[in-house]
This record gives C-alpha cells, sequence and structure tokens, in this order.
C-alpha cells in the first residue's frame, strides 16, 4: 500500500462508495415517508438525527477497540450487523426506522473508524490528506445520484424497487468488505493495553487546545450539514422555484469535483492555516444564507448555495483531520481522532434534533439564517494570530511536558 491512489487504496475507498450507497436514498426516503405517516419536522429530525447521535456516542470506543483489535476483525461484524439494519427499513414502520438508524449509527462509527484509521497508519505524511480526501469523496459519490433516484421512486411509487435497492447494497457491500486487507494489521500488545482508556481522553476534547479548536469548528458546521440533508426535501416543496432533489444532487457533485480537484491543496504539513479555515466557514456562511434567501429570491440563489456548501464541505473535514493526525499525541491519538469525528456526528444530528423544533415553530427559511449566524461566528474562530507550529515540533515539545 505505497501511495493514495494504488489498488489496495482504490480497494477502501470503493467499500466505502458501496457502504454509504443507502444513505444517499434513505435521506430522501425517510423524511418524506415520514412527512406522509403524519410525523412532525421535530419527530422527523428525531429519526434522522438518531444515526449520528449513535454513531457520535460509539466513535471513542470504535476507535480504543480498532486500535487494540485491528480493524479487519471489527469491519466483517459490523458488515452483518449493517445488513440486519438496511433490511428493517424494508419491512417495519417509523419506530422501525428509529431501530433502524440506531443500529446503522453503530455501525458506521466503527466503519469509518476503521477505514480511516487504516488510510492514516499506512500512508505517508505527505499523502495522509490525499487519502482521507479521496475517502470523503467516495462517500459522497453516491450522493451524486441518489437524491434523484429516491424522489424518482418516490414520486411513481417504486418502493417495491427501492426494497430491492437496498437489499442489494447490503449484500454487495458483506461481500466486498469481507475481503478487503489492510497494512499494519496488528495483534494487541502489552503496550497498546497501557495507553490512556476511553474515559480518559474525554477530558482532552477541552484540555487539549488543537482537538478543541477542531472539534468546535467542525461541530459548527455539521449543524449546518445536517439541517440542509434532513430538511432539504421538505424546504423544497415549500419553494416557488427550484428542486430539493437537483440541489442534494448539485451540492454531492460539488464535493466530489472539488474534493479530486483540489485534494492537493488541502494542508498536509500539521500547520493551522488560519485563512485557509476561516474562508471554508465563510462558504458555509454564504451557502446557508443563499439556502435562506431562496424561498424569497427564487432557484439560482438556491443552487449557488448549494455550489458554496458543496466547495466548504468538500474542504473543512479533511483538514481538520489531516491536521488532527499530526499534532495529537499517538499514544491515544485513534481515540482522539474518534472524538473529533463523533462531534461532526454531534453536529449533523442536531442539524436534525434541534433544528427540527425551530422550522415547526418559525420556518426553513428563518432556520437556514440561523445557521448562516452560527458560521459566521466560526470565521471569526478559526482566526489564529500567531499561526500553527509545525506538527512535528509541538508533538516533541507537548511530549517531553507529559501532555500525552
Amino acid at each position: 500500500m505505497s501511495g493514495a491512489m494504488s489498488w489496495p487504496f482504490l480497494r477502501l475507498y470503493m467499500l466505502a462508495l458501496l457502504y454509504f450507497s443507502a444513505n444517499a436514498l434513505l435521506n430522501v426516503i425517510i423524511p418524506l415517508q415520514g412527512a406522509a405517516w403524519g410525523a412532525s419536522s421535530t419527530t422527523i429530525g428525531l429519526v434522522m438525527g438518531a444515526y449520528m447521535l449513535t454513531t457520535m456516542f460509539f466513535r471513542p470506543w470504535a476507535g480504543h477497540l480498532i486500535q487494540k483489535h485491528g480493524p479487519v476483525k471489527v469491519l466483517r461484524l459490523v458488515l452483518l450487523v449493517n445488513g440486519t439494519a438496511l433490511i428493517l427499513y424494508t419491512c417495519t414502520g417509523l419506530g422501525g426506522y428509529l431501530m433502524a438508524r440506531i443500529l446503522q449509527g453503530i455501525c458506521t462509527a466503527f466503519f469509518s473508524m476503521a477505514l480511516q484509521i487504516g488510510i492514516i497508519d499506512a500512508l505517508p505524511e505527505k499523502e495522509r490528506s490525499q487519502g482521507i480526501s479521496f475517502y470523503s469523496l467516495f462517500t459522497y459519490i453516491p450522493g451524486v445520484i441518489g437524491p434523484v433516484l429516491a424522489l424518482g421512486l418516490w414520486q411513481t411509487g417504486g418502493m417495491d424497487s427501492f426494497t430491492l435497492i437496498l437489499v442489494a447494497i447490503a449484500v454487495c457491500t458483506g461481500l466486498f468488505g469481507y475481503s478487503v486487507k489492510m497494512d499494519k494489521e496488528k495483534a494487541p500488545t502489552e503496550q497498546a493495553t497501557s495507553r490512556p482508556g476511553v474515559f480518559h481522553s474525554f477530558g482532552q476534547i477541552v484540555k487539549n487546545r488543537f482537538l478543541f479548536r477542531c472539534s468546535v469548528l467542525m461541530l459548527s458546521a455539521s449543524i449546518v450539514f445536517g439541517a440542509v440533508t434532513t430538511f432539504m426535501p421538505l424546504y423544497g416543496e415549500q419553494l416557488n422555484s427550484g428542486s430539493a432533489g437537483i440541489y442534494l444532487m448539485l451540492q454531492v457533485a460539488v464535493v466530489v469535483a472539488s474534493r479530486f480537484v483540489l485534494r492537493k491543496r488541502i494542508p498536509s504539513d500539521g500547520r493551522w492555516h488560519s485563512w485557509f479555515i476561516m474562508g471554508t466557514m465563510l462558504l458555509v456562511t454564504l451557502a446557508s444564507a443563499c439556502i435562506s434567501l431562496s424561498s424569497e429570491l427564487g432557484s439560482m440563489l438556491l443552487y449557488a448555495g448549494a455550489i458554496l456548501m458543496g466547495i466548504a464541505q468538500a474542504l473543512l473535514y479533511p483538514t481538520l483531520t489531516t491536521y488532527l493526525s499530526f499534532v495529537l499525541p499517538s499514544s491515544n491519538r485513534n481515540v482522539l481522532i474518534g472524538l473529533f469525528i463523533a462531534m461532526a456526528d454531534l453536529g449533523v444530528s442536531l442539524g436534525g434534533v434541534a433544528m427540527g423544533p425551530i422550522a415547526d415553530y418559525l420556518s426553513y427559511s428563518t432556520m437556514y439564517m440561523i445557521c448562516a449566524i452560527v458560521s459566521m461566528m466560526m470565521v471569526i474562530f478559526a482566526y489564529e494570530r500567531k499561526g500553527g507550529l509545525a506538527a512535528s515540533n509541538s508533538y516533541h515539545i507537548r511530549e517531553r511536558e507529559g501532555d500525552v
């Protein structure tokens, strides 16, 4: 496994593509089906948010167990449980959807941690950002066609086809994932078992300034991403012009294109690039404002928001994850990265759970404008006057001082 585009890594990326294909359909079908069953935006937000809320809770334990037992063993068990969750969607009601979302959330916590830890451990430092970016890219590719396909199935009453598609995804992902191998598959060692535990690591979210800053930024941005994913299908039905399906397809297409075109622009040197991150958060702000104002000013503003949001999504996560892979202590890096990704999951969950009541009591347009205000605050938060230290220097200084 020599480079980010070598065949072993391409197999990991393709596995991610298969795994997340189901979500591209479910993110549209669940809100529409929930509304058809008479559920409120708050209830729909809870069902959608249960997925990422569960994922967030299990991320740190996923990092710990993968570090202890290795990613491949964990991955194979997770794919079996994920297949069970997908089949639940085909034969249950809203309560079953909630249970399936919880099961999916547990699986995703272990699945994505296994793949990302495998990529980080196996790639040279200078290619980490590309590997993480490619992984994220392949998780978004299903969203290019998925939303339009889901809307087409819904509008034509093709839910039997939806059932067949979910079963096919479950089977193909399990078979393909069972044969995947990763480098650095190690048995637990005495050194590994003596590392700081999961509960000890929770305090590092506040104590570790690198982790704290990245977590706050990712949490805030993910609230916006989650609000768009959860409520765009319903918001689109209220617009005089513009299509939710086209918006979601355009946003994901921009994410995919940006991840590929801009992959070498993402910093991979362990330094805090203030203006790069501030600019990315500004894109989130402008995108949210465009979505909010599109209810009055038309579809062109809606689609402009999709383009801006897509670029921001493409850049923010791989930038912050790569930065943390350099500056976090190696003794419990996997657990701490799990905590960071958990903050992203929490944000997506809050985008549905917290923003649903706001949409119920005010409006979707107002809710998206609130997202823009939160994002603007994060532009200021991202500023670092003195710039970041080199990762190697900061790590060795902290290790000598015992802050690991």
